[in-house]
Protein backbone atom coordinates (compact mmCIF):
# COMPACT_ATOMS: atom_id res chain seq x y z
CA UNK A 1 0.00 0.00 0.00
CA UNK A 2 2.79 2.35 0.68
CA UNK A 3 4.51 1.66 -2.26
CA UNK A 4 1.12 2.91 -4.20
CA UNK A 5 0.56 5.43 -2.52
CA UNK A 6 4.33 6.95 -2.95
CA UNK A 7 3.45 5.95 -6.80
CA UNK A 8 0.68 7.76 -6.56
CA UNK A 9 2.25 11.05 -5.41
CA UNK A 10 5.10 10.62 -7.67
CA UNK A 11 2.59 10.35 -10.64
CA UNK A 12 0.71 13.46 -9.50
CA UNK A 13 3.59 15.53 -9.15
CA UNK A 14 4.83 14.61 -12.74
CA UNK A 15 1.40 15.77 -14.10
CA UNK A 16 0.96 18.59 -11.96
CA UNK A 17 4.78 19.87 -13.62
CA UNK A 18 3.73 18.83 -16.88
CA UNK A 19 0.00 20.16 -16.98
CA UNK A 20 0.82 23.13 -14.59
CA UNK A 21 -2.99 24.32 -14.58
CA UNK A 22 -1.67 27.41 -12.91
CA UNK A 23 1.06 28.76 -15.35
CA UNK A 24 -2.05 27.38 -18.14
CA UNK A 25 -4.52 29.66 -16.87
CA UNK A 26 -3.26 33.23 -18.62
CA UNK A 27 -3.08 30.94 -21.58
CA UNK A 28 -6.73 30.29 -21.34
CA UNK A 29 -7.30 33.83 -20.49
CA UNK A 30 -5.90 34.92 -23.76
CA UNK A 31 -7.39 32.32 -26.18
CA UNK A 32 -11.13 33.00 -24.64
CA UNK A 33 -10.60 36.78 -25.37
CA UNK A 34 -13.99 38.34 -24.19
CA UNK A 35 -16.03 35.40 -24.52
CA UNK A 36 -19.23 34.99 -21.90
CA UNK A 37 -19.01 32.68 -19.21
CA UNK A 38 -21.21 30.47 -21.02
CA UNK A 39 -18.79 30.28 -23.69
CA UNK A 40 -15.87 29.89 -21.21
CA UNK A 41 -17.43 26.92 -19.11
CA UNK A 42 -18.25 25.36 -22.68
CA UNK A 43 -14.49 25.66 -23.60
CA UNK A 44 -12.84 24.49 -20.40
CA UNK A 45 -15.04 21.63 -20.57
CA UNK A 46 -14.50 20.56 -23.48
CA UNK A 47 -10.44 21.09 -23.75
CA UNK A 48 -10.22 18.86 -20.37
CA UNK A 49 -12.43 16.40 -21.43
CA UNK A 50 -11.04 16.06 -24.60
CA UNK A 51 -7.59 16.24 -23.36
CA UNK A 52 -8.16 13.48 -20.36
CA UNK A 53 -9.51 10.76 -23.39
CA UNK A 54 -6.42 11.56 -25.69
CA UNK A 55 -4.35 10.49 -22.76
CA UNK A 56 -6.68 7.73 -22.37
CA UNK A 57 -5.80 6.10 -25.48
CA UNK A 58 -2.11 6.07 -25.28
CA UNK A 59 -2.19 4.88 -21.88
CA UNK A 60 -5.16 2.18 -22.76
CA UNK A 61 -2.41 1.47 -26.09
CA UNK A 62 0.42 2.26 -25.25
CA UNK A 63 2.24 -1.19 -25.70
CA UNK A 64 -0.06 -1.95 -28.80
CA UNK A 65 1.95 1.04 -29.78
CA UNK A 66 5.29 0.01 -29.28
CA UNK A 67 4.11 -3.67 -30.44
CA UNK A 68 3.02 -1.57 -34.14
CA UNK A 69 6.11 0.33 -34.12
CA UNK A 70 9.00 -1.71 -33.03
CA UNK A 71 9.42 0.61 -29.96
CA UNK A 72 11.74 -0.12 -27.85
CA UNK A 73 10.61 0.99 -23.62
CA UNK A 74 14.40 2.36 -23.02
CA UNK A 75 14.19 4.14 -26.42
CA UNK A 76 10.82 5.42 -25.42
CA UNK A 77 12.37 6.31 -22.03
CA UNK A 78 15.69 7.99 -23.75
CA UNK A 79 13.61 9.99 -26.11
CA UNK A 80 10.68 10.82 -23.94
CA UNK A 81 13.14 11.88 -21.30
CA UNK A 82 14.84 14.17 -23.66
CA UNK A 83 11.76 15.71 -25.02
CA UNK A 84 10.20 16.53 -21.35
CA UNK A 85 13.96 18.18 -20.95
CA UNK A 86 13.76 20.31 -23.03
CA UNK A 87 9.93 21.50 -22.05
CA UNK A 88 11.50 22.33 -19.01
CA UNK A 89 14.31 23.73 -19.79
CA UNK A 90 12.06 26.27 -21.70
CA UNK A 91 10.41 26.62 -19.01
CA UNK A 92 13.05 27.98 -16.51
CA UNK A 93 13.99 30.49 -19.37
CA UNK A 94 10.07 31.76 -19.36
CA UNK A 95 9.71 31.07 -22.47
CA UNK A 96 6.21 29.53 -23.87
CA UNK A 97 7.82 25.91 -25.19
CA UNK A 98 7.49 25.96 -29.00
CA UNK A 99 6.42 21.65 -28.15
CA UNK A 100 3.33 22.89 -26.13
CA UNK A 101 1.77 25.92 -27.92
CA UNK A 102 0.93 27.21 -31.15
CA UNK A 103 1.21 30.44 -32.66
CA UNK A 104 -1.73 32.65 -33.20
CA UNK A 105 -4.76 30.46 -32.41
CA UNK A 106 -8.27 31.33 -34.24
CA UNK A 107 -10.50 32.61 -31.40
CA UNK A 108 -13.29 30.43 -31.20
CA UNK A 109 -14.90 27.42 -29.60
CA UNK A 110 -12.44 25.35 -31.62
CA UNK A 111 -9.93 26.43 -29.60
CA UNK A 112 -11.17 23.85 -26.87
CA UNK A 113 -9.74 21.19 -29.17
CA UNK A 114 -7.06 22.92 -30.69
CA UNK A 115 -4.53 24.00 -28.98
CA UNK A 116 -6.37 24.05 -25.27
CA UNK A 117 -6.93 20.37 -25.48
CA UNK A 118 -3.93 19.48 -27.56
CA UNK A 119 -1.03 20.09 -27.76
CA UNK A 120 -1.23 22.59 -24.60
CA UNK A 121 -2.60 19.89 -21.89
CA UNK A 122 -2.30 16.60 -23.94
CA UNK A 123 0.62 17.54 -25.31
CA UNK A 124 3.78 15.35 -26.30
CA UNK A 125 4.83 16.06 -23.00
CA UNK A 126 1.77 14.80 -20.80
CA UNK A 127 1.55 11.98 -23.23
CA UNK A 128 4.89 10.94 -22.75
CA UNK A 129 4.86 10.90 -19.37
CA UNK A 130 1.54 9.21 -18.96
CA UNK A 131 2.89 6.38 -21.02
CA UNK A 132 6.12 6.24 -19.16
CA UNK A 133 3.91 5.40 -15.94
CA UNK A 134 2.39 3.34 -17.20
CA UNK A 135 5.18 0.96 -18.97
CA UNK A 136 6.07 -2.48 -17.85
CA UNK A 137 2.71 -1.63 -14.71
CA UNK A 138 0.20 -3.90 -13.53
CA UNK A 139 -3.51 -3.10 -13.61
CA UNK A 140 -3.45 -1.21 -10.30
CA UNK A 141 -0.86 1.34 -11.22
CA UNK A 142 -2.93 1.67 -14.85
CA UNK A 143 -5.73 2.67 -13.27
CA UNK A 144 -4.04 4.60 -10.21
CA UNK A 145 -2.26 6.78 -13.84
CA UNK A 146 -5.76 7.14 -15.09
CA UNK A 147 -7.79 8.52 -11.81
CA UNK A 148 -5.34 10.56 -11.05
CA UNK A 149 -4.74 12.27 -14.54
CA UNK A 150 -8.25 13.20 -14.61
CA UNK A 151 -7.95 14.50 -11.00
CA UNK A 152 -5.72 16.84 -13.22
CA UNK A 153 -8.01 17.79 -15.49
CA UNK A 154 -10.61 18.50 -13.53
CA UNK A 155 -8.07 20.68 -11.34
CA UNK A 156 -7.14 22.32 -14.69
CA UNK A 157 -10.90 22.91 -15.35
CA UNK A 158 -12.02 24.42 -11.76
CA UNK A 159 -8.52 26.57 -12.85
CA UNK A 160 -10.15 27.89 -16.13
CA UNK A 161 -13.57 28.41 -14.31
CA UNK A 162 -11.90 31.01 -11.94
CA UNK A 163 -9.42 32.15 -14.25
CA UNK A 164 -9.52 35.70 -13.94
CA UNK A 165 -10.29 36.05 -10.08
CA UNK A 166 -7.67 33.55 -9.39
CA UNK A 167 -4.84 35.77 -11.74
CA UNK A 168 -6.26 39.26 -10.09
CA UNK A 169 -5.65 37.00 -6.45
CA UNK A 170 -2.34 36.14 -7.07
CA UNK A 171 -0.74 38.19 -9.32
CA UNK A 172 1.24 37.24 -12.53
CA UNK A 173 4.57 37.35 -10.98
CA UNK A 174 3.14 34.26 -8.67
CA UNK A 175 2.31 32.48 -11.48
CA UNK A 176 5.86 33.22 -13.55
CA UNK A 177 7.61 32.07 -10.21
CA UNK A 178 5.60 28.58 -10.41
CA UNK A 179 6.01 28.06 -13.78
CA UNK A 180 10.00 28.76 -13.33
CA UNK A 181 9.77 25.47 -10.27
CA UNK A 182 7.56 23.57 -12.66
CA UNK A 183 9.94 23.69 -15.55
CA UNK A 184 12.84 22.49 -12.79
CA UNK A 185 10.74 19.53 -11.61
CA UNK A 186 10.12 18.55 -15.21
CA UNK A 187 13.72 18.77 -16.05
CA UNK A 188 14.61 16.54 -13.62
CA UNK A 189 11.90 13.80 -14.37
CA UNK A 190 12.90 14.28 -17.82
CA UNK A 191 16.53 13.51 -16.81
CA UNK A 192 15.52 10.61 -14.53
CA UNK A 193 13.77 8.98 -17.30
CA UNK A 194 16.92 8.82 -19.83
CA UNK A 195 18.93 8.05 -16.84
CA UNK A 196 16.16 4.94 -16.26
CA UNK A 197 16.51 4.21 -20.10
CA UNK A 198 20.08 4.27 -20.75
CA UNK A 199 20.22 1.35 -17.15
CA UNK A 200 17.30 -0.42 -19.08
CA UNK A 201 19.11 -0.64 -22.65
CA UNK A 202 22.63 -1.22 -21.17
CA UNK A 203 20.95 -4.24 -17.76
CA UNK A 204 22.84 -1.86 -15.46
CA UNK A 205 22.04 -2.12 -11.99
Amino acid sequence: MNDLITFGITVFTGFFAIMNPIANVPVFISLVGDADDAAKERIAKKSTLTAFFIVLVFVILGKFIFELFGITVPAFKITGGILIFYIGFEMLQSKKSTVKHLQNPSIDENIAVSPLAIPILAGPGTIVTAMNYVTNSDLIHIFTVIAIFALMCLLTYIFFRISENFVKAVGANFISVTGKIMGLIIAIIGTNMVTEGIKAAFHLN
